[in-house]
Protein backbone atom coordinates (compact mmCIF):
# COMPACT_ATOMS: atom_id res chain seq x y z
CA UNK A 1 0.00 0.00 0.00
CA UNK A 2 1.36 3.39 -1.01
CA UNK A 3 0.86 6.33 1.25
CA UNK A 4 2.29 9.80 1.72
CA UNK A 5 4.34 10.68 4.75
CA UNK A 6 2.89 14.17 4.55
CA UNK A 7 -0.66 15.03 3.49
CA UNK A 8 -1.26 17.46 0.66
CA UNK A 9 -1.79 20.93 2.10
CA UNK A 10 -5.51 21.76 1.81
CA UNK A 11 -5.12 25.33 3.07
CA UNK A 12 -4.40 26.34 -0.52
CA UNK A 13 -8.04 25.69 -1.42
CA UNK A 14 -9.24 27.92 1.42
CA UNK A 15 -6.93 30.71 0.33
CA UNK A 16 -7.90 30.50 -3.33
CA UNK A 17 -11.58 30.58 -2.39
CA UNK A 18 -10.95 33.60 -0.16
CA UNK A 19 -9.17 35.30 -3.05
CA UNK A 20 -12.09 34.52 -5.38
CA UNK A 21 -14.59 35.91 -2.86
CA UNK A 22 -12.49 39.04 -2.57
CA UNK A 23 -12.51 39.45 -6.36
CA UNK A 24 -16.31 39.32 -6.30
CA UNK A 25 -16.43 41.86 -3.47
CA UNK A 26 -14.10 44.35 -5.17
CA UNK A 27 -15.87 43.96 -8.54
CA UNK A 28 -19.22 44.67 -6.90
CA UNK A 29 -17.75 47.72 -5.20
CA UNK A 30 -16.58 49.06 -8.56
CA UNK A 31 -20.01 48.36 -10.04
CA UNK A 32 -21.56 50.20 -7.10
CA UNK A 33 -19.22 53.12 -7.66
CA UNK A 34 -20.38 53.62 -11.24
CA UNK A 35 -24.05 52.89 -10.62
CA UNK A 36 -24.54 54.88 -7.41
CA UNK A 37 -22.44 57.99 -7.93
CA UNK A 38 -22.18 59.09 -4.29
CA UNK A 39 -19.46 59.09 -1.62
CA UNK A 40 -16.82 58.53 -4.30
CA UNK A 41 -13.84 58.88 -1.96
CA UNK A 42 -15.35 56.47 0.56
CA UNK A 43 -16.07 53.91 -2.15
CA UNK A 44 -12.56 54.20 -3.58
CA UNK A 45 -11.13 53.75 -0.09
CA UNK A 46 -13.16 50.55 0.28
CA UNK A 47 -11.84 49.27 -3.05
CA UNK A 48 -8.31 50.07 -1.90
CA UNK A 49 -8.90 48.07 1.29
CA UNK A 50 -10.08 45.08 -0.74
CA UNK A 51 -7.05 45.34 -3.01
CA UNK A 52 -4.87 45.14 0.11
CA UNK A 53 -6.83 42.08 1.25
CA UNK A 54 -6.02 40.49 -2.10
CA UNK A 55 -2.33 41.30 -1.67
CA UNK A 56 -2.33 39.70 1.78
CA UNK A 57 -3.91 36.51 0.45
CA UNK A 58 -1.36 36.38 -2.39
CA UNK A 59 1.51 36.74 0.08
CA UNK A 60 -0.01 34.07 2.31
CA UNK A 61 -0.22 31.65 -0.62
CA UNK A 62 3.42 32.36 -1.52
CA UNK A 63 4.54 31.76 2.07
CA UNK A 64 2.55 28.54 2.27
CA UNK A 65 3.99 27.36 -1.02
CA UNK A 66 7.52 27.81 0.30
CA UNK A 67 6.78 25.90 3.50
CA UNK A 68 4.76 23.02 2.02
CA UNK A 69 6.40 19.76 0.98
CA UNK A 70 3.48 18.19 -0.90
CA UNK A 71 1.10 20.50 -2.76
CA UNK A 72 -2.37 19.67 -4.14
CA UNK A 73 -1.20 20.47 -7.68
CA UNK A 74 1.91 21.75 -9.44
CA UNK A 75 3.76 24.56 -7.70
CA UNK A 76 3.99 26.64 -10.85
CA UNK A 77 0.22 26.39 -11.29
CA UNK A 78 -0.40 27.46 -7.70
CA UNK A 79 1.87 30.46 -8.20
CA UNK A 80 0.35 31.38 -11.56
CA UNK A 81 -3.22 31.13 -10.28
CA UNK A 82 -2.43 33.26 -7.25
CA UNK A 83 -0.72 35.92 -9.35
CA UNK A 84 -3.47 36.09 -11.99
CA UNK A 85 -6.16 36.45 -9.32
CA UNK A 86 -4.16 39.23 -7.72
CA UNK A 87 -3.90 40.94 -11.12
CA UNK A 88 -7.68 41.15 -11.30
CA UNK A 89 -7.92 43.09 -8.04
CA UNK A 90 -4.99 45.30 -9.05
CA UNK A 91 -6.68 46.46 -12.26
CA UNK A 92 -10.03 46.99 -10.55
CA UNK A 93 -8.27 49.14 -7.97
CA UNK A 94 -6.45 51.02 -10.75
CA UNK A 95 -9.81 51.80 -12.37
CA UNK A 96 -11.26 53.22 -9.16
CA UNK A 97 -8.07 55.07 -8.31
CA UNK A 98 -8.08 56.80 -11.69
CA UNK A 99 -11.70 57.90 -11.11
CA UNK A 100 -10.60 59.52 -7.85
CA UNK A 101 -7.32 61.01 -9.09
CA UNK A 102 -8.87 62.52 -12.21
CA UNK A 103 -11.90 63.82 -10.28
CA UNK A 104 -14.34 62.28 -12.73
CA UNK A 105 -17.62 64.21 -12.55
CA UNK A 106 -20.03 61.50 -13.68
CA UNK A 107 -19.92 57.90 -14.93
CA UNK A 108 -20.48 56.87 -18.53
CA UNK A 109 -22.90 54.21 -19.70
CA UNK A 110 -19.98 52.18 -21.06
CA UNK A 111 -18.25 52.27 -17.66
CA UNK A 112 -21.42 50.91 -16.09
CA UNK A 113 -21.60 48.23 -18.78
CA UNK A 114 -17.98 47.17 -18.31
CA UNK A 115 -18.39 47.12 -14.53
CA UNK A 116 -21.42 44.85 -14.89
CA UNK A 117 -19.52 42.43 -17.12
CA UNK A 118 -16.66 42.44 -14.64
CA UNK A 119 -19.02 41.43 -11.81
CA UNK A 120 -20.28 38.51 -13.90
CA UNK A 121 -16.71 37.41 -14.65
CA UNK A 122 -15.73 37.68 -10.98
CA UNK A 123 -18.73 35.59 -9.96
CA UNK A 124 -17.79 32.96 -12.55
CA UNK A 125 -14.26 32.78 -11.10
CA UNK A 126 -15.82 32.28 -7.66
CA UNK A 127 -17.88 29.39 -9.03
CA UNK A 128 -14.91 27.74 -10.72
CA UNK A 129 -12.30 27.89 -7.95
CA UNK A 130 -14.09 25.58 -5.43
CA UNK A 131 -14.11 22.86 -8.10
CA UNK A 132 -10.38 22.47 -7.46
CA UNK A 133 -11.10 20.70 -4.19
CA UNK A 134 -12.53 17.52 -5.72
CA UNK A 135 -11.11 15.55 -8.61
CA UNK A 136 -14.65 14.68 -9.71
CA UNK A 137 -15.48 18.36 -10.21
CA UNK A 138 -12.41 19.34 -12.22
CA UNK A 139 -14.27 18.91 -15.50
CA UNK A 140 -16.83 21.45 -14.27
CA UNK A 141 -14.05 24.03 -14.36
CA UNK A 142 -14.03 23.82 -18.15
CA UNK A 143 -17.66 24.99 -18.30
CA UNK A 144 -16.82 28.02 -16.20
CA UNK A 145 -13.79 28.73 -18.38
CA UNK A 146 -16.01 28.83 -21.47
CA UNK A 147 -18.22 31.38 -19.72
CA UNK A 148 -15.20 33.45 -18.72
CA UNK A 149 -13.95 33.46 -22.30
CA UNK A 150 -17.39 34.63 -23.45
CA UNK A 151 -17.41 37.43 -20.88
CA UNK A 152 -13.97 38.58 -21.95
CA UNK A 153 -15.26 38.82 -25.52
CA UNK A 154 -18.22 40.86 -24.26
CA UNK A 155 -15.88 43.20 -22.38
CA UNK A 156 -13.60 43.55 -25.40
CA UNK A 157 -16.54 44.50 -27.60
CA UNK A 158 -17.80 47.01 -25.01
CA UNK A 159 -14.29 48.45 -24.61
CA UNK A 160 -13.87 48.99 -28.35
CA UNK A 161 -17.27 50.64 -28.54
CA UNK A 162 -16.39 52.83 -25.56
CA UNK A 163 -13.21 54.06 -27.23
CA UNK A 164 -15.02 54.73 -30.50
CA UNK A 165 -17.69 56.76 -28.75
CA UNK A 166 -15.11 58.57 -26.65
CA UNK A 167 -13.21 59.90 -29.65
CA UNK A 168 -16.37 60.59 -31.63
CA UNK A 169 -18.34 62.40 -28.95
CA UNK A 170 -15.67 64.50 -27.25
CA UNK A 171 -13.19 67.15 -28.36
CA UNK A 172 -11.81 67.53 -24.83
CA UNK A 173 -8.37 65.90 -24.94
CA UNK A 174 -8.07 65.65 -21.15
CA UNK A 175 -11.48 63.97 -20.95
CA UNK A 176 -10.45 61.47 -23.62
CA UNK A 177 -7.15 60.64 -21.91
CA UNK A 178 -8.80 60.14 -18.50
CA UNK A 179 -11.58 57.86 -19.71
CA UNK A 180 -9.34 55.92 -22.05
CA UNK A 181 -7.17 54.97 -19.08
CA UNK A 182 -10.17 53.98 -16.95
CA UNK A 183 -11.61 51.87 -19.75
CA UNK A 184 -8.24 50.20 -20.31
CA UNK A 185 -7.96 49.24 -16.65
CA UNK A 186 -11.46 47.81 -16.60
CA UNK A 187 -10.94 45.81 -19.78
CA UNK A 188 -7.60 44.58 -18.44
CA UNK A 189 -9.31 43.35 -15.27
CA UNK A 190 -11.63 41.23 -17.41
CA UNK A 191 -8.64 40.01 -19.44
CA UNK A 192 -7.07 38.84 -16.19
CA UNK A 193 -10.25 36.92 -15.33
CA UNK A 194 -9.73 35.09 -18.61
CA UNK A 195 -6.09 34.48 -17.61
CA UNK A 196 -7.40 32.93 -14.38
CA UNK A 197 -9.60 30.72 -16.54
CA UNK A 198 -6.61 29.64 -18.62
CA UNK A 199 -4.68 28.57 -15.51
CA UNK A 200 -7.71 26.75 -14.11
CA UNK A 201 -8.23 24.99 -17.44
CA UNK A 202 -4.62 23.84 -17.44
CA UNK A 203 -4.95 22.42 -13.92
CA UNK A 204 -8.20 20.66 -14.83
CA UNK A 205 -6.72 19.08 -17.95
CA UNK A 206 -3.64 17.88 -16.07
CA UNK A 207 -5.44 16.33 -13.14
CA UNK A 208 -8.95 15.35 -14.25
Amino acid sequence: MKFSLMPKETKFFNLFESSASNIVAIARELDGLFNDWNDIEKRVDRITELEHVGDSITHEIAALLHSTFITPFDREDISALSERMDDVTDFIHASADAVHIYKIKEPTDRAKELAGILVLAAEEVAKAVPCLREKGKLNDILKHCIELNRMENMADKSYRSALGELFEDSKDVAHIIKWREIYEHMESATDKCEDVANVLEGIALKHA
